[in-house]
């Protein structure tokens, strides 16, 4: 690209598949006529690992390895960090906002951990710092968050926010594929990572509820304070059972605003038939936003995708440009002081699989210990399989502490064999209209 002295030049931190996406935006669109702050987006240095592997329609002069030539360039107005990690990641950003230079991340890993302490950077230096494209790729809950709902009470965020577990769940569902088979399929389509660890073990979910839900109740939640469980261990009888109970199993995001505190979790659930949610299939992501101001609004649609992210790291560099210095809300992480909820103390119901000794009592003896520990029976389905029996239980509401005091208890009785399978139900309190 010839350097014009009428653009805006964009840096971009990696250039693997986002970044190449954005790239190709930026081409394709200059010298169109297309508004951002009546400036032209001209693409400047990229900072690549390698250099010789060659990048389609990526201009191979651009390419370079030394960090400097994007975080020092004083012709670049906008980095544009695609690159991923935490280090040196961070130390790059920090940077670059030290400068003045305004960032967008598509880095959720890096906005859980250290997105205040880049805010505070950021707001020192009057640059702005954007990161749509860190959660949920086009769909645009960060601004609706940020901007929209600013004056609205958001009490609850409840979502399926990994395209990979989804399709792998919805595939597993749909077809009875095993876990394997279904993640295969997904790496095969390109919706799974060849490692796909952050994924199916719901750490990448867990990231993103820490950077939703910190905008939705204006408090600084991390990854840390996220516990969170994958769907590497469910098994498809589970999906089958959960099928035949009404419900379909998904990853859920579950972040609830209470008298006690803050709440966020991650997890695989069971999801009436009935519930918005329920129906989110494929690779798609979808956001439920809960408040008494305005009710339920549900953000649906492509949560990854090299396109997709890119529209929304584009998108926000036109805001960058197109907002007056210091006139955005820079506190997008600001410390509310509400305390997390201990995870014992969070509500859920919960469906609880045990497989039995076909004798007479076993189900009285469980129902006893679940009513003793004070919690209550919804649903009971017991099926005989020779000499053992499969007990589906799916309790009302009741705290954690509860469920691992009963279940503590269940296990010990001689008549139960092997481990008991728990999954959360999202009910009463979590998001169900």
């Amino acid at each position: 690209m010839t350097a014009d002295s009428g653009a805006v030049r964009i840096g971009l931190l990696g250039c693997g598949t986002v970044g190449q996406s954005v790239v190709r935006w930026l081409e394709g669109h200059e010298g169109d006529g297309k508004p951002a702050d009546n400036h032209r987006l001209e693409v400047g240095p990229i900072l690549v690992r390698d250099t010789a592997r060659p990048r389609p329609g990526v201009d191979p002069a651009l390419l370079t390895d030394d960090p400097a030539r994007v975080l020092d360039d004083p012709d670049v107005s906008v980095i544009v960090e695609v690159m991923g990690g935490v280090q040196p990641t961070l130390d790059y950003l920090r940077r670059a906002l030290q400068r003045g230079v305004s960032v967008v991340t598509a880095n959720k890993q890096l906005m859980a951990r250290h997105g205040p302490e880049l805010f505070d950077v950021a707001q020192a230096s009057g640059a702005e710092l954007r990161f749509e494209a860190s959660v949920c790729a086009a769909i645009p809950v960060i601004k609706v968050l940020r901007e929209s709902l600013l004056a609205a009470e958001v009490t609850a965020v409840t979502g399926i926010v990994n395209g990979t577990t989804n399709f792998i769940l919805t595939e597993m569902a749909r077809v009875g594929l095993g876990y394997e088979e279904a993640l295969a399929r997904a790496q095969e389509l390109g919706y799974a990572e060849a490692d796909p660890t952050d994924d199916v073990g719901g750490a990448d979910a867990a990231a993103k509820m820490a950077i939703l839900s910190s905008l939705a109740f204006h408090s600084r939640v991390g990854i840390d304070d996220v516990p969170y469980e994958g769907i590497d261990d469910l098994q498809p009888e589970d999906l089958a059972q959960a099928a035949d109970l009404g419900f379909v199993v998904k990853l859920l995001g579950v972040a609830r605003s209470q008298a006690g505190g803050i709440s966020v979790r991650v997890y695989p659930g069971l999801v009436s038939r009935g519930h918005r949610l329920a129906a989110i299939g494929g690779p798609d992501n979808a956001v439920l936003l809960e408040s008494p101001t305005t009710g339920e609004l549900m953000l649906v649609g492509p949560g990854a995708g090299g396109d997709a992210t890119a529209s929304a790291v584009v998108a926000d560099i036109l805001s960058v440009l197109g907002t007056h210095q210091g006139s955005f809300l820079h506190n997008a992480l600001a410390d509310s002081g509400r305390p997390l909820m201990p995870p014992d103390e969070v509500t859920s119901a919960f469906y609880v699989r045990l497989s039995v000794a076909d004798r007479p009592g076993v189900l009285a003896k469980v129902a006893s210990i679940v009513a003793d520990e004070g919690l209550s029976i919804r649903t009971v389905v017991q099926s005989g399989t020779g000499d053992e029996a499969r007990l589906v239980l799916v309790l009302h509401e009741g705290r954690e502490r509860q469920m691992k005091a009963a279940l503590a208890r269940v296990s010990e009785m001689d008549e139960v064999r092997g481990e008991p399978v728990v999954l959360r139900v999202l009910g009463t309190g979590e998001g169900e209209p």
